[in-house]
């Protein structure tokens, strides 16, 4: 089986390439645009296998995604490749539109004549697996969940972005009969994070004795989902999967912001202990604009259909997380020295012309 992973450099992407190359054993080709979030340090474990193939490309380069499909003859593709920061989506939303929606359209365009092209017994096999988010649902209250058929309420334009790709992957199955799956994740955290997402910004900046800035009162809640539990569950979703499902993928641990970062300071400490306790580092800030209150994803369906739950709680999933980051210097430190050094992004208070 040979699988194209779309934005197989970034976080979640790479670490579905290292699943899917180091556990499961297929032939994998990752085609990722290298933009600031893409990393080919977090795939140093698998480059020399003879199952990894890397393309330098974007998706929204249909010549290039024509010809990679002729090339490859692809049995699944998983299309991880998305422009993914809110506030980078409130600063400059047109990368957003661009990649997540054209980029979709092109890449929907490009596997639906590799697919016609299939003899009878390939083209039944053939999957396309889109991989979204638990934002395109927009906010909850105090209570309830996100269900698969939640409807969509994006409040972001990175939602937004994402919403639309959704809804284009959707009407190629039921327009053109293409055979896909969609999964909706909540926050994934975990090793190899680019560290403008809140998690490995607070490791980061306790760390080097930085503030640890939370916006508006820190009782947004968000789902928190472990990377690597992730992977797992996009591999089932995108093999076992019934075609034209959604499946929601969360980690069934609900925590305030305030609550993350207080344990963030209190792992730090007990790991990497300072003359003061990280928790004085704790500085509220100016709410991001739109800020979506809660999130919380009710993973039934993919729990009873196709078995899959996580296996890291918050707390052991963090302790390992934190854990990489202390162990981990090398990957992160040219990051923060050259691409981004933690800087506030997503105010909105200028508008381009």
């Amino acid at each position: 089986m040979k699988v194209l992973v779309t934005g197989g450099a970034g976080f979640i992407g790479s670490a579905v390439v290292r699943y899917l190359v180091e556990a499961v054993g297929v032939q994998v080709v990752n085609v990722d645009a290298l933009t600031y979030a893409g990393n080919l340090n977090s795939l140093v474990g698998v480059s020399g296998n003879p199952n990894y193939k890397f393309v330098h490309g974007n998706i929204c380069d249909g010549a290039l995604m024509n010809k990679l499909f002729a090339e490859e003859q692809f049995d699944v593709v998983m299309h991880l490749a998305a422009e993914s920061h809110v506030d980078r989506s409130i600063d400059g939303p047109s990368e957003f539109i661009q990649t997540n929606i054209v980029g979709t359209y092109t890449l929907l365009e490009a596997v639906r004549a590799h697919w016609l092209s299939l003899d009878a017994d390939r083209k039944s096999r053939f999957r396309f697996h889109h991989i979204s988010t638990d934002e395109v649902y927009g906010s909850l209250g105090p209570e309830g969940l996100f269900h698969e058929t939640t409807p969509y309420a994006p409040n972001s334009p990175y939602s937004a972005s994402k919403a639309s790709s959704d809804h284009l992957v959707r009407a190629w199955h039921h327009t053109f009969g293409l055979p896909v799956v969609i999964t909706n994740c909540s926050n994934n955290y975990g090793p190899y994070h680019f560290p403008e997402k809140l998690i490995p910004l607070m490791i980061l900046n306790g760390l080097e004795g930085k503030s640890l800035p939370i916006y508006g009162n820190g009782q947004n809640v968000r789902d928190w989902l472990y990377v690597e539990d992730h992977a797992r569950a996009l591999w089932i979703a995108a093999t076992q999967g019934k075609l034209g499902e959604v499946y929601n993928i969360g980690g069934n641990a609900e925590k305030t912001n305030i609550e993350v970062v207080e344990l963030i300071c209190d792992l730090l400490d007990e790991l990497r202990p300072a003359n003061e306790g990280r928790r004085s580092l704790i500085k509220f800030v100016e709410d991001r604009p739109g800020h979506d209150a809660r999130y919380a994803m009710d993973i039934s369906k993919i729990s009873s259909q196709l078995g899959w739950q996580p296996e890291e709680t918050f707390k052991s999933g963090l302790r390992k997380t934190v854990q990489w980051y202390l162990d981990n210097p090398e990957w992160w430190q040219n990051i923060r020295d050259q691409r981004y050094g933690g800087d506030r992004l997503g105010l909105a208070r200028q508008v381009a012309t």
